[in-house]
């Protein structure tokens, strides 16, 4: 099993940066595709970001590309996502998610997730 814990959620003003945290335990985490969501209230979860294991290959949603990094340390069964420019439409719940699959985007895709952490943004 996977078992997911999102850190490093705050309030941050239009334009600042935040890193939130993806800590996993699990023997075979580093063979997961680990995938970002967010949800804002009344609104569906949608992908943000995911890293796959070959070749840390990455995608971004088109509203973040450019802004958003995410990368993983396998050692620390930890992944990042590193959050730039932000903008009060970035405000959601951020959930990490994994999946033993191909580097999808659906949130039907991923088996784990964390209980997510609230990233609000200010104008």
């Amino acid at each position: 099993q996977v078992q997911l814990v999102e850190s490093g959620g705050g309030l941050v003003q239009a334009g600042g940066s935040l890193r939130l945290s993806c800590a996993a335990s699990g023997r075979s985490f580093s063979t997961y595709v680990v995938g970002w969501f967010r949800q804002a209230p009344g609104k569906e979860r949608e992908f943000v970001a995911g890293v796959a294991w070959i070749d840390s290959v990455t995608r971004f949603a088109d509203s973040v590309q450019g802004r958003f990094t995410i990368s993983r340390d396998n050692a620390k069964n930890v992944v990042y996502l590193q959050m730039n420019s932000l903008q009060p439409e970035d405000t959601a719940v951020y959930y990490c998610a994994a999946q033993s699959g191909g580097l999808r985007i659906a949130v039907s895709a991923y088996d784990y997730w964390g209980q997510g952490t609230q990233v609000t943004v200010s104008s």
